[in-house]
């Protein structure tokens, strides 16, 4: 049975879906232009060959896309959804002694979600557990503010996120909830071992019920002139300080 087909667009989003071998990509609409500097720009890779391409206008481009206000940049390709990965085999699969995924309830901007997903690729967070309904999986959007990231970062869709919190918890993990009422600041913990980064909504945060699953809570300290980042950029601050302690310690255990 063949998977419905929907529209991803930009440059970047594109072409990594192009590199992507487990992607499935009916068609490619392009510019002359964007063909041009697509080639020129990966010369050692012939991304074209064995996809449909059919070249449009921009003008046509605009309305292939609709009124969402996404800059195509020339570029867009008709593709199938990636196969699910759940969360049960990635644990069952997993070797690493070291593990960060990130959890989302109730984060529903699908520009927020795509920078989560490039923030996430950029400092090697492992994983993306999202809400089955709540998720833009097909969102244009998305795929534009990812950058290409939806290629390179396992995204679990799940029923019920309580339910995936308690069994990632008998499976060694634990839960660090970021909270604008927490009174911990997370750059003081230890982030080796397995763990789950837990964000809320920029709206009404974390739920209580959730929060009840939390090992920790934390906060990211800033100003008080300012009540709180934008939920892409608090993820992102959280994700490169955990890269970079994880780059020192794996530099210690060397030396010493």
């Amino acid at each position: 049975m063949k998977k419905t087909t929907f529209l991803i667009v930009g440059k970047h989003a594109v072409l990594e879906a192009l590199k992507n071998p487990i992607r499935k990509i009916e068609r490619v609409f392009l510019t002359e232009d964007a063909l041009k500097r697509a080639n020129k720009e990966n010369q050692s890779l012939n991304l074209f060959k064995s996809v449909n391409v059919f070249y449009k206008s921009k003008k046509e481009l605009d309305n292939l896309c609709g009124r969402d206000e996404t800059a195509h940049q020339g570029l867009v390709a008709e593709v199938e959804q990636l196969e699910d990965v759940t969360l049960k085999e990635f644990v069952s699969e997993n070797v690493k002694q070291n593990v960060n995924l990130i959890a989302l309830e109730e984060v529903t901007d699908p520009r927020n979600i795509g920078s989560i997903i490039r923030s996430a690729v950029a400092f090697n967070i492992d994983g993306l557990i999202v809400k089955d309904r709540s998720f833009p999986i097909k969102s244009k959007l998305l795929y534009k503010s990812a950058c290409g990231g939806t290629e390179h970062i396992k995204i679990f869709k799940v029923s019920n996120l309580n339910t995936a919190l308690k069994f990632l918890k008998t499976k060694g993990y634990w839960v660090s909830a970021f909270d604008i009422s927490a009174k911990k600041d997370f750059t003081n913990h230890k982030w080796n071992g397995k763990n789950i980064l837990l964000f809320g909504s920029e709206g009404f945060g974390i739920k209580l019920k959730t929060l009840e699953n939390s090992d920790f809570r934390f906060k990211v300290d800033i100003k008080n002139k300012i009540e709180s980042l934008n939920i892409s950029n608090t993820v992102s601050v959280v994700c490169h300080h955990i890269f970079k302690s994880l780059k020192i310690l794996l530099i210690k255990k060397f030396i010493f």
